[in-house]
């Protein structure tokens, strides 16, 4: 019965994340839309500044506590649990009240860091964030320690239903006022702050509703802060190094990217303006890599169990299968994506700037995908040291490539440093991974989704060549793309079909549709 429920607070869980991250990532496309690339700009220069010091000040300790409370319950210790809770919320409210301190009073010189004084404004308001998210942390973590998932899965929807909806609602009210951009994209942040409080707001209703509220007799004094916060330390820590791969590569372009535009000759806000287009490709990658984000959080603990009981063909089997329906999908939509690229520019940004560089990007999204998946099976593995070594080797080829790049071809360079960055990556990851575990690195699979992708990304390119797509306009360019997904979908699925490449077992697990493909395919095969 408990693990029925595990079960389905994971998968409650892994669809809450996965509609979290995908609002995250598409409602950029909107805010193009209503502020224009500066306002875009400085908010993705802003974000993973904001993203790392999250990283480092709460990373680790949701898990951390939850790992503790359940072996708290185990022992039937209501002290344990009470000290745990109290401890955990002392730690992320000193580590929260630090981080906003550093960040807000620092917030000229990390937007000068930035490109300019045009970043000042959104660094001083995210930062409010730090206040609120640190502690929020300590919630999702008590309830993941009684194994109720549903708690953290309701305040991440809820966070970023809040945080999109007035992120797009302060936008479009100050730019109808005519403010600059910079006081735009620190009014949007207002959005993030108010997301996280509604969530922390919600989390507590529910902690107090609950009847879990932990107590004990005993006074809770320096010595059992002292124990505790060491034990909580020690396990969120190297959680938080392996969560910070992402934010990590985010920063370095954050950072970089606007130095070597300035020393290419742009100046203030066409610094924005640039990182805005740049960042137009960004926000499709990280739509692409939703998928992958969301298949980390169910895998890693079957891994971890796997290895654990040093089964090491089933290690090796999940590892297998969660790389085969990455490979599934993240080549038709990296292929797929570089081959709209431009109708898919104009319409979801209004126009044609930067699309060589989308193009470019668009097709990093397939290592992206499996860079992010592979980083979350290192950490199963517990292999969360050599992640962060990896992280470190990559974030400093990106480093190198940034200032070589950028310099010499602008942002074509920068959108060329990230497919390389990624390849890099993703091929370290895989060695590691192969290195305890054997796997299949390529297979007949890999090899029939990749041929499929590109006969479907060549089929729905060949038309473009003969229009005129500088005279279209959005809603041509959006029906195109709509009917060329449709179509590039229909021969991607078909060549799959036929190739094989899925088993009967494999197609079953598809909604809606998945058990009708399974017989017929099975039928195909016996006749």
């Amino acid at each position: 019965m408990m693990s029925k429920t595990f079960v389905k607070g994971a998968i409650i869980l892994t669809i809450a994340t996965f509609l979290s991250k995908l609002l995250g990532s598409v409602f950029r496309i909107p805010l193009q839309n209503i502020a224009g690339n500066e306002v875009l700009g400085i908010f993705t220069l802003v974000y993973p500044v904001y993203m790392a010091v999250l990283i480092i000040s709460v990373a680790g300790i949701p898990i951390a506590i939850s790992k503790l409370i359940s072996e708290a319950r185990v022992k039937n210790s209501d002290e344990d649990i009470r000290n745990i809770f109290v401890t955990s919320g002392i730690i992320t409210f000193l580590l929260g009240s630090l981080s906003f301190l550093l960040m807000f009073t620092f917030s000229e010189t990390i937007a000068l860091v930035l490109g300019g004084p045009y970043a000042t404004y959104s660094v001083m308001i995210v930062s409010i964030t730090l206040i609120f998210a640190p502690y929020m942390a300590v919630y999702r973590g008590f309830f993941q320690g009684y194994g109720d998932m549903k708690p953290t899965a309701y305040s991440q929807v809820l966070e970023q239903f809040v945080r999109v909806a007035l992120i797009l609602v302060i936008a479009y009210i100050l730019v109808v006022r005519g403010a600059a951009s910079d006081v735009v994209a620190g009014g949007v942040m207002v959005g993030s702050s108010i997301g996280v409080l509604a969530s922390l707001v919600f989390l507590r209703w529910t902690f107090n509703r609950s009847g879990l509220k932990p107590a004990s007799e005993k006074k809770y004094n320096w010595a059992v802060f002292k124990a505790w916060s060491k034990k909580i330390l020690w396990l969120s820590i190297p959680i938080c190094i392996g969560a910070l791969t992402m934010a990590l590569l985010n920063l370095v372009d954050s950072v970089t990217i606007p130095v070597q535009l300035r020393n290419a000759g742009f100046v203030n806000l066409e610094v924005a303006d640039q990182y805005g287009i740049y960042s137009r490709g960004l926000t499709l990658v990280q739509i692409v890599v939703v998928f992958a984000s969301a298949l980390i959080l169910p895998l890693i603990p079957y891994v971890t169990e796997a290895l654990a009981k040093n089964d090491i063909l089933r290690t090796k089997t999940v590892v297998e299968k969660a790389l085969k329906f990455t490979h599934l999908t993240s080549w038709p939509a990296a292929i797929g994506l570089m081959a709209l690229t431009l109708p898919v520019n104009l319409a979801l940004f209004k126009d044609l700037e930067g699309s060589l560089v989308i193009a470019i990007i668009s097709f990093s999204a397939l290592f992206t995908s499996l860079a992010v998946l592979t980083t979350g099976v290192l950490q199963g593995m517990n292999r969360s040291n050599e992640a962060a070594i990896i992280v470190i080797i990559s974030a400093a080829v990106k480093i190198v490539l940034n200032i070589v790049l950028v310099g010499a071809y602008g942002l074509v360079g920068a959108a060329i440093s990230t497919l390389i960055t990624y390849v890099v990556l993703t091929a370290l990851n895989y060695w590691m991974i192969n290195k305890t575990v054997p796997f299949s690195i390529v297979n007949r699979a890999t090899i029939v989704f990749a041929v499929s992708s590109i006969f479907m990304g060549t089929a729905i390119a060949l038309p473009l060549t003969i229009f005129t797509i500088e005279e279209w306009t959005r809603v041509t360019a959006l029906l195109y793309t709509a009917v060329s997904i449709a179509v590039g979908g229909s021969i991607y699925g078909v060549l799959v079909l036929l190739l094989r490449a899925l088993t009967k077992d494999e197609l079953a697990t598809f909604p809606i549709v998945g058990n009708f493909l399974a017989k017929s395919l099975y039928k195909t095969m016996k006749g």
